[in-house]
């Protein structure tokens, strides 16, 4: 079956793919297009099993709220000028849709689900992967119902929801909403790492009383005091534990005069309920580029 230019036209604009491999895949299929559009998809999952063992450390964190329902979600690119792509955003925004809409229990779950009326999500990643050129991943979402609020910050670097509860926890109410705002920037900022003392890990607890009795001891003007004036110390000490890593003792960075649970409380019945931070690439190993290398595998 023949084809025509403006049939390479469709199938590039119906895959994103280069104009030579759509005519290669036309010319494949004897003109099907259907078939051409398969033979692409099967040559994607070849170029993405390629690139699966690079790393993916950049990328993008986005956070957005519709009605009750907010999601924070991460998707790993390997450099950060993928990240600026408007066709990777608009991938990122659509995976965020999926899980606001259909609620799947992890990324497993999520990669199988219908990204559009033709693909899966994991069918679109791979997609993606063979259009944009890089190992990419949908490294993990949170997904929260109720009084919800999002932030994000550095263009995608780091990504908010605060869930609140009580009378005056309500999204329609602008002042709420700039309250919300305002701890999801304080969480931004300072990543608290729980939200009160009650969700302090008792085992967190005792080792950090552990080290700061050490630190204590082994300050000679401490060492000869005795157990019980090292026992109050370790106690004040625990207290300033607390304001650093409990978010609702920070100190507010708007107002320092006050903590987050004290300017969450002006408004009346309303109370932090749980929140979650993303930070792209945290955790992961970082790709390390040795320009001279380059350099020599250009000249090469």
């Amino acid at each position: 079956m023949a084809f025509t230019a403006k049939d390479v036209q469709t199938l590039r604009e119906r895959t994103s793919c280069g104009m030579m491999d759509c005519k290669k895949a036309l010319t494949a299929a004897d003109g099907d297009m259907e078939k051409a559009i398969e033979i692409l998809r099967e040559k994607g999952l070849a170029a993405a099993a390629k690139k699966a063992g690079r790393i993916a450390a950049e990328g993008l964190v986005t956070a957005v709220v519709k009605g009750d329902t907010g999601v924070v979600l991460e998707v790993n690119a390997e450099t950060d000028f993928v990240a600026k792509n408007a066709d990777f955003r608009a991938f990122v925004d659509g995976v965020a849709e999926v899980v606001l809409k259909d609620a799947p229990a992890d990324v497993d779950a999520l990669a199988e689900l219908k990204f559009d009326d033709k693909f899966t999500v994991a069918e679109t990643l791979r997609e993606k992967i063979l259009t944009i050129g890089e190992n990419m991943k949908i490294r993990r979402f949170e997904r929260y119902v109720g009084n919800v609020v999002s932030y994000i910050h550095g263009g995608g670097r780091i990504g908010v929801l605060v869930d609140f509860e009580g009378s005056a926890a309500d999204v329609n109410n602008p002042a709420f909403v700039e309250m919300g705002r305002d701890v999801a920037m304080q969480i931004a900022a300072l990543n608290a790492s729980y939200l009160d003392r009650d969700s302090v890990p008792a085992e967190v607890l005792d080792k950090e009383k552990e080290i700061l009795m050490a630190q204590i001891q082994n300050d000679p003007k401490n060492a000869n005091k005795p157990a019980n004036i090292i026992e109050k110390m370790v106690g004040g000490r625990i207290g300033k534990f607390y304001e650093n890593n409990c978010l609702v003792d920070q100190e507010f960075v708007k107002d320092g005069s006050m903590t987050v649970g004290q300017y969450v409380a002006k408004f009346g019945d309303c109370r932090i309920k749980r929140f979650v931070r993303f930070e792209k690439g945290e955790g992961l190993a970082k790709r390390e580029d040795n320009l001279a290398d380059e350099v020599a595998k250009m000249i090469k």
